[in-house]
Formats: structure tokens, C-alpha cells, sequence
């Protein structure tokens, strides 16, 4: 019965070793990464790796670091130069009108859910956008349905109740979702889950920076979305922090990143992994570092001279005080 679990084909095989590496890396996603490398041969480039697993650039970059820092990859490659994107055509009112006429498509059904979604009647120009995801980008009806909600919750989120997003917002993150693969109702499912989890840590870890009454702004959220990624839980973030404005006296988020890369790239993850694994020497209290002996030419005669000298005192003292009894 257990046969019947592994797929049928050829076998991916690693070496003992490096599954070692990797278990004691404690990265769930450069063990993928690797896995997927060894799937092609390690013949493939940063950007088919992306694709290929639906990762954002931060994450790629990270779980890269760790298969390098364990001698499992190379240092990280130039991702190689990505062709120019095709221009989507300009289409016309016409264009529109035919497919809003066409009874077999289900554009017409899509124009008047995304209407009810915006509370608002499309223009012309709306028209064509969305006919860019719906043709051009070639989204299903029903993944665009979830990417307008989605933008409409950011929309508020930021700014309030009531907030709608522009189509050309919507179209931005369109294009985001095409390249990452989310065009399926299933790959949408799981990446507006995996935003909202982000933005939930968000906001705590904003919490531990001491910085709130504001979201997090999209450079602030790249950085926290990687250490998420990497393990980080609330009290190494915060010792990170600590270690950052000790050293910078004041928030520096690059250098913060600096120091939560370099510990998962050790696999130091807990307060007790990296208390062990990354603390300053500590020298005991009371003691002076590279303290110098007595040197130099007649040190030994010198300090031969001096026990005798107390020897000489006591004696003398001694025979002193035998004579005065004596008297």
C-alpha cells in the first residue's frame, strides 16, 4: 500500500548530506527550492523559480540565501533579463459593444457584478480596462470578481469606509496577479488569505517597533512579509530591533533586515538560538583583558630581592624584640 503513495515516473534523488543540510537550515522554503532545483537539473534561472512556485521576489531571495549559506546553491545569480511584455491592444467602443452583445460570453454578467462591487456604472474607459484582464490577461470571470473585492478591502483598509479603487488600481493588480500565477479561483483563494495573514502581522510587528495609529507602507511590508517568511517570532523581531537602534540610535529597517538575515542564515530562529548562536563575548566582571605580566631584563632578580628584603624585616623585628625582653 505504501508503493501506491509516490507518483509513478522518475525519481528526484538528494544526497543524505545534503538532507541534513536542509533539516538543519529549519527553512521549509529552501528545502522547496531545493527540491525544485533538483527537479531541473539546477539548470534554471531566479525568475522560472518564481514562477514556478509563486513567490514574490523577497521570498525567492531568501530562501536562496539560506541553500547558498548551507553550501547548496551558489552565490545568488543575476536573475536573467526579462523580455519585454507584450502591450495589451487598444481596443475600441466597439470592441466593447460586440462583446457585451455576444449572449455566449459571460463579460456582460462580469460588467454588471464588478458595477455592484464599485457602486458604480463603468465608464467607457472602465469598460476597456477590465476588458483588458478579461481578454488581454485572459483572467476567469470569477478571478477578477475576487481581485476587484480584494482591491475594494485594501481601498478601505487604507483609507476608510466607503473608499473605492480606480480601475486603473484594479488593472495594477491585475497584472501582479498574472504574473504570479493567481488565475485560478484556488490560487486566489490562497493569496487573499496569505495577504490578509500578512497584514495581521502587519500591524504587530509595527506594534513591537513602537510605530502605530498607520498601516504598514509597502516597503515596510516587503521586509515584513520576508521575515515572516524566514520564522521570526515576536521576540527575535524584537530583539533585532533592540540591537538596531543600539547601534544606529534609531530605526533602520534595511539594517534590521540585515541582522534577522544573517541569523536565518545560521538557523537562529528562537531568543535561546540566537542568545547562544550570535552573543557578544562577555568578559568576566571584574577581570582586565590582555592584562601584561611583569617583562623585561631583571623581573625575576628583582622580585627575588624583594621576598628577602621581607624575610630581612621580620628577623630584624624578631631580634629586637628578643633583646628588649632580655633587658
Amino acid at each position: 500500500m505504501a508503493a501506491n503513495l509516490f507518483l509513478p515516473g522518475g525519481v528526484v534523488a538528494m544526497p543524505a548530506e545534503a538532507a541534513d543540510r536542509l533539516i538543519a537550515s529549519g527553512s521549509g522554503d529552501a528545502a522547496l527550492l531545493y527540491l525544485w532545483l533538483l527537479r531541473k537539473n539546477g539548470a534554471a534561472s531566479l525568475e522560472e523559480a518564481g514562477n514556478a512556485l509563486r513567490w514574490d521576489g523577497g521570498r525567492l531571495t531568501t530562501a536562496w540565501d539560506v541553500l547558498s549559506g548551507k553550501g547548496l546553491a551558489p552565490a545568488m545569480p543575476q536573475a536573467a533579463p526579462q523580455p519585454q511584455q507584450e502591450e495589451p491592444p487598444e481596443y475600441t467602443a466597439e470592441d466593447i459593444a460586440r462583446e457585451l452583445e455576444d449572449q455566449n460570453s459571460s463579460f456582460p454578467a462580469l460588467v454588471g457584478e464588478v458595477q455592484r462591487r464599485l457602486g458604480k456604472i463603468l465608464s467607457t474607459a472602465d469598460l476597456k480596462t477590465l476588458y483588458t484582464l478579461y481578454d488581454f490577461l485572459a483572467l476567469p470571470a470569477e478571478v477578477i470578481c475576487l481581485l476587484v473585492s480584494w482591491c475594494v478591502e485594501e481601498m478601505e483598509r487604507k483609507y476608510g469606509p466607503g473608499r473605492k479603487p480606480r480601475m486603473s488600481q484594479i488593472r495594477k493588480e491585475a497584472f501582479v496577479w498574472r504574473r504570479l500565477g493567481v488565475d485560478t479561483d484556488q490560487a486566489a483563494d490562497a493569496y487573499i488569505k496569505r495577504q490578509a495573514e500578512l497584514r495581521t502581522r502587519e500591524g504587530q510587528v509595527l506594534s513591537l517597533l513602537g510605530i502605530t495609529g498607520r498601516p504598514a507602507v509597502d516597503g515596510e511590508r516587503k521586509y515584513i512579509a520576508a521575515w515572516t517568511d524566514m520564522g521570526f517570532g515576536d521576540e527575535a523581531i524584537r530583539m533585532a530591533y533592540e540591537r538596531t537602534v543600539l547601534k544606529k540610535q534609531t530605526m533602520s529597517w534595511p539594517y534590521m533586515n540585515s541582522i534577522l538575515r544573517s541569523w536565518h542564515q545560521k538557523g537562529l530562529h528562537t531568543p535561546a538560538e540566537i542568545e547562544t548562536g550570535d552573543a557578544a563575548p562577555v568578559r568576566p566582571q571584574g577581570t582586565v583583558p590582555n592584562a601584561p605580566a611583569p617583562a623585561g631584563p631583571g623581573s625575576d632578580r628583582d622580585a627575588g630581592h624583594m621576598t628577602d628584603d621581607i624575610q630581612w624585616m621580620k628577623d630584624f623585628l624578631a631580634r629586637q624584640k628578643s633583646e628588649q625582653g632580655g633587658n
